[in-house]
């Protein structure tokens, strides 16, 4: 292949990804933070799961 063809692909090639990286970037930028909602869901879940390993009120009270 003539060096000049092979540098003008690899310039295009390297557009291309240059363009797909940014767009990447915009996507995620606009799609907020994954590990902020991650982490929230996951103190749910423990919150959730204290709450059923946690007996109830009524059973902890004595019987009259």
């Amino acid at each position: 292949m003539h060096p000049e063809t092979h540098l003008a692909l690899h310039h295009t090639r390297a557009a291309e990804l240059h363009a797909s990286a940014a767009a990447h970037r915009l996507a995620t930028s606009a799609a907020g933070h994954p590990r902020a909602l991650r982490a929230r869901l996951g103190w749910t879940l423990v919150e959730v799961g204290l709450r059923l390993a946690t007996p109830e009120p009524a059973a902890l009270a004595p019987s009259s």
